[in-house]
């Protein structure tokens, strides 16, 4: 069993949900978290995983939609919902400016403010934003003791990456590992520790190789799953336990 931990099919276009769940279910792909990126694409999630058994819910407004508002996220994560099973996608990205530092910044604040209260873990987007980010981290840790959660589509370097793992944080992976022409990146990709290790999709975006130019869809998990095995020199079914263990773990699936 593989599970991706992050993909946005709830948003319909261009999909038909129920033919991509019967494409994930043949991959071998059980589990599928449907992730928000603004207060809409959050409440479409919570009903796409009412109507369709394999899909969870992680609620949040990405940094780029932070300037439209995030109120609703504490209002939604206050209506208990067995099948949300995470806060995000939430964070920081200075690529872009899509939405003023400062603001996303808040926003990342009260969002974590929100998870941490619910005892929820968080899906993390930051993007050339580390600097600011990790103060912002500390300063929940301190408060809250353990922040739980996984950098998602993580490509940063590799001293960013044993820093999360440092703090427990999961490392999100998906198609652009199977791409990539960035040998440190690869190196990095490498030396995620197993017990750390998240696949994901990101679902419609970054198809991985050799699929590149399609639609990107949670059965393609597996080919990164196998991507990741035959670089470790281990099989798909001891990659495939071990990151569905952790993902098991971190957002609490039986």
């Amino acid at each position: 069993m593989l599970i991706d931990t992050h993909c946005h099919i709830h948003e319909s276009y261009p999909y038909s949900v129920t033919e991509t769940l019967e494409r994930a279910k043949e991959a071998g792909i059980e589990k599928m978290i449907c992730v928000g990126t603004d207060e809409g694409s959050s409440e479409l999630a919570l009903r796409a995983a009412t109507v369709y058994e394999p899909l969870y819910v992680s609620i949040g407004v990405h940094p780029h939609e932070t300037k439209d508002g995030y109120a609703k996220i504490a209002l939604m994560a206050d209506d208990a919902n067995t099948k949300l099973v995470a806060v995000g996608e939430i964070g920081l990205d200075y690529f872009y400016t899509h939405s003023p530092r400062e603001v996303q910044m808040e926003a990342l604040r009260a969002q974590m403010e929100v998870a941490l209260s619910h005892n929820l873990p968080i899906i993390f987007h930051v993007r050339e934003a580390f600097d600011d980010f990790w103060p912002i981290f500390e300063e929940f840790e301190e408060k809250y003791g353990t922040v739980r959660g996984v950098l998602h589509s993580f490509t940063d370097s590799k001293e960013n990456m044993e820093k999360a793992i440092s703090k427990g944080l999961y490392i999100g992976v998906n198609g652009i590992s199977t791409f990539t022409k960035d040998e440190a990146q690869k190196e990095m990709f490498d030396a995620i520790p197993e017990a750390s290790l998240l696949f994901e999709t990101d679902a419609p975006f970054l198809t991985p190789a050799p699929f590149r130019g399609k639609v990107n869809e949670p059965a393609y998990v597996r080919t990164v799953a196998e991507y990741h095995a035959k670089r470790r020199g281990v099989s798909l079914e001891v990659l495939a336990t071990a990151t569905t263990r952790n993902a098991q773990t971190l957002f609490n699936f039986s």
